[in-house]
This record gives C-alpha cells, structure tokens and sequence, in this order.
C-alpha cells in the first residue's frame, strides 16, 4: 500500500516519465484504485510499483486502464436521454451536419446509445461522432462494440424509458453469449485516445457529453477540461455533464444557459 505523500511522487514520475498527468486527480479515488492495482499484481509498497512502471511496457498500460474508472451501460440514466431527444435533438436538426464529441466514451456504451437513437430521430446520416478515452484498453473495446448479453434487460428497459422506438436487439447481432453493435452504427464514429489534462482542443462540434468524468479531477482540473469544451463549442453549442458535476464554480459558468437543469444539459451563448 502507498502513503499520500507517496502518492504525489509517484504521480510527479509518472507525469515526467509518460507525460501522464493525474496530479490533480481526486486524491481519495487515486488512492483507492492505485492500492488495489499493487494488490492484484502483488506489489508490496511504491517502489516495487514504481519500478515496474518504467520498466515494463505492459505493467504500465495495464496501470493506466485500472486506475481510469470505465463504467457505463447502454441509455445510462435514461430520463438524460429522453432529454437529449426532446430538447436538443430537434436543435440540431438544423444544421446540415452535426459533430458529437463523446469524452470519456469508456467502453462504448454511451456513444452507441446516441447513435441509436439519432438513427431513430434522422439525424445519423449527417452525424459524426468523436468518441474518446484516456484508456486505450477502453476504446479498443468501444471500436470492436461486443458487449455481455447478462445485462441486456436492463439496457433494453432503459431504452424504452428514454423514447425507444424499435426493438433494441434489432441494433445488435448476437449469439448466446454476446452482442455485436450493427456495422452500420460503427460507421460514422471515430474512436482515438484524447487526454483531456494535456491534450487540445478536439473538434467544433454542436454536441460535446463528457458525464461523470470530472467527479475524478479536483476544482482546478475541471476547470480546464471545461475551459477546454467551451472552445470546442460553437455558440448555440451543447454540453452535457454528470448529474453529480457542476458548471457553477467554473469560470465559464456565465456563458452557458441551462437547457435541463436536473439532466445538466448547457447551451453556450457567448
């Protein structure tokens, strides 16, 4: 197990040795998961960590993917849903072609999702989705799109709570075990690995979600990753947070007009 102070030195390695930076990540989830890793690969203390980190390829991306939290489910929350397809959808009706960033898009389920239901609503053939992750292990998942059919009564009740039309199955090819998203619902996503502590500005795009992704970074660094959409958005351009996060404390606070405040969906408007 590390210390705090351990902590931070290790992530001042990791950010000098990777150009990594998690140092204003949420000490406490940081922590947690830093502490199971070494438990799983039985590392007794941060030296033994630190060493195989920089010295092993494989220990090191294995690291990134256990400490970046990957959990989502197909229409997670689907009260946001519907209202991504009550309220903003019919908005972007209006343009002649439409640019969705989806950061922090974990295993896939949450980009698929919006492609489904921009299928339903005539939107898909002038979208192009930019779903990204910090984990490379999470988006070579997302771009295969096979997901464990255990929880398809959940995803396929939740489909039907947000405004689904069809049968959910009729977006997957499956056998008894898993479920392929349609070919189809691939083509118009581009999935690639986008740091939102060190890297750019991503696209212009009309709709950025990025939920449940900033209740891991401390004040500071989500002020930065929100800075850093609000650039990427055009006005009249479209935010989406978690339920839990919050634009009020950010410097650009001002510039966005609530569409749904229980949902934390944002215009920009300036």
């Amino acid at each position: 197990m590390i210390t705090l102070n351990e902590l931070d030195e290790l992530l001042f390695t990791i950010k000098k040795q990777f150009d990594y930076d998690f140092c204003d990540y949420s000490k406490a989830s940081m922590l947690r998961r830093i502490n199971r890793f070494m438990d799983i690969n039985n590392m007794k203390n941060a030296v033994d960590l630190k060493f195989e980190l920089i010295n092993n390829p494989a220990i090191f991306q294995n690291f990134i993917n256990e400490i970046v939290v990957n959990v989502s489910e197909f229409f997670r929350d689907p009260s946001f849903f519907k209202s991504l397809r009550e309220k903003v959808f019919p908005y972007l009706n209006s343009y002649p072609k439409i640019n969705i960033w989806s950061a922090g898009c974990s295993f896939g389920e949450e980009t698929y999702s919006l492609n489904i239901l921009l299928k339903e609503n005539n939107l898909f053939s002038k979208t192009r989705i930019y779903a990204t992750d910090i984990s490379a292990n999470a988006i070579e998942r997302a771009r295969k799109g096979i997901y464990d059919n255990n929880n398809f009564k959940d995803y396929t009740r939740n489909y039907y709570d947000c405004g689904g039309k069809e049968a959910l199955n009729n977006y997957f090819v499956s056998d008894d075990r898993h479920s392929m998203i349609q070919s189809e619902l691939k083509q118009n996503v581009l999935f690639s690995n986008h740091n939102l502590v060190a890297d750019s500005v991503f696209k212009e795009c009309q709709l950025i979600l990025c939920r449940n992704v900033l209740i891991y970074f401390n004040n500071e660094l989500q002020n930065k990753a929100l800075e850093l959409f609000y650039e990427s958005l055009p006005v009249h351009g479209f935010l989406a947070i978690g339920k839990k996060e919050s634009l009020r404390f950010s410097s650009i606070y001002d510039n966005f007009k609530e569409i749904d405040r229980e949902e934390k969906i944002y215009q920009k408007i300036r």
